[in-house]
């Protein structure tokens, strides 16, 4: 049976349920992935986790925020971990309160690659990559920001550990109660930095041909799919985003190649940033993303820049599966409820997006707060 969700274009089912592999989401709208930085020691979830997230469980499905498979993974201060016990238990309070509240969670599996500081590795380590090339911008450490160092490329032997590390994440992410992973693959993070010529130039297994670039990624499906089933598996991809300095000098032939190779494995969904991330969705030397979509055999969700209207409209052009959204959530914990009668939106505070406590993280209100003032 195909993972496609049950596509009814000229329709604005937005809010409807949908069949998503082995659940039914209560809607179409998905809550993105968004760092927090407000993870405790140990880079376990914050104790006020459990209560954000579920906040948002009226969206029909909520990916949580990106969260390193093992410490080399780490490339912000005071992000989440799941590669040790202490951080499974504080997920698990997380999706026993999503779970609650009838709501459904996948986890975003993550390694940062090179866009991380020697103040964030282990040990201070230089960071990992493709290849030894330091990329533009700056690091959130606990220090504060500091630029991005020359990375140390992979040798060839390591790179079975890091498939390991992810693997043994998925199975950790499985422990702590979620309904599914996602592999993120991208924004210029470890596995984009595969992928793209600009920043692989490896000669080994793992470089050169479009194959072999995509390798590292084809491993880690295989490796987590084995783990949770295919049909509880999505990736994130970013094909035309230069998040991160990342860039591919023929990125529609890559992640078409991509693409149909990803099929293979029968994932649920491929969660597309469709332009710049967090910025223009469109962007110099882009292409038709809708290509992708065609191509992939499952569920698709669209992200980036989505108001109320565009969602109603890729769904009624049957333009996309489900609709993610990322900051509106944030300041919007009834993001659904507010689209749905077309209510005004909490304005965002950026000067609490990372780091702190409850303000600007629990604190934002409902429409029900308004009603009963």
């Amino acid at each position: 049976m195909s993972n496609q969700a049950t596509a009814t274009p000229h329709r604005a089912d937005l809010f409807e349920a949908v069949q998503f592999g082995p659940y039914t989401l209560r809607n179409r709208i998905v809550m993105a992935p968004l760092t927090r930085s407000r993870a405790q020691v140990a880079d376990v979830p914050s104790l006020l986790a459990p209560e954000y997230y579920a906040q948002r469980a009226s969206a029909g499905l909520i990916i949580a925020e990106a969260t390193q498979i093992s410490p080399q993974g780490k490339g912000y201060a005071f992000t989440p971990g799941i590669y040790h016990q202490d951080q499974v238990a504080g997920w698990k309070d997380v999706t026993a309160a999503v779970h609650q509240e009838g709501g459904r969670i996948f986890l975003q599996l993550w390694h940062v690659g090179r866009i991380s500081h020697p103040e964030l590795q282990p040990d201070g380590a230089l960071p990992v990559a493709p290849s030894a090339i330091q990329p533009a911008g700056k690091a959130f450490t606990e220090a504060g920001f500091l630029p991005f160092v020359t990375p140390r490329a992979l040798e060839t032997a390591e790179i079975p550990g890091i498939i390991e590390q992810y693997r043994v994440a998925a199975q950790y992410a499985l422990d702590a109660g979620f309904d599914g992973v996602e592999i993120h693959a991208a924004n210029g993070y470890l596995i984009d930095q595969f992928l793209r010529d600009q920043t692989n130039h490896r000669t080994d297994a793992y470089g050169g041909s479009l194959e072999n670039r995509a390798r590292l990624l084809m491993e880690v499906t295989a490796a987590v799919s084995a783990v949770w089933g295919a049909e509880r598996v999505g990736v994130r991809l970013s094909p035309i985003s230069p998040a991160n300095d990342i860039a591919d000098s023929d990125p529609a032939t890559l992640f078409s190649y991509v693409v149909e190779q990803l099929n293979q494995f029968g994932l649920l969904y491929l969660h597309v940033v469709e332009g710049a991330t967090g910025g223009p969705r469109q962007v110099e030397n882009g292409f038709d993303l809708q290509v992708l979509r065609r191509l992939f055999k499952g569920i698709y969700i669209a992200n980036n820049g989505y108001d109320r209207d565009l969602a109603v409209k890729v769904r009624q052009d049957g333009l996309a599966d489900l609709v993610a959204f990322g900051r509106p959530f944030i300041s919007n914990p009834d993001l659904v409820d507010r689209l749905r009668l077309a209510a005004p939106l909490n304005e965002l505070d950026a000067g609490t997006l990372y780091g702190g406590g409850a303000e600007g993280y629990t604190d934002y209100p409902f429409l029900s707060d308004k009603k009963a003032a």
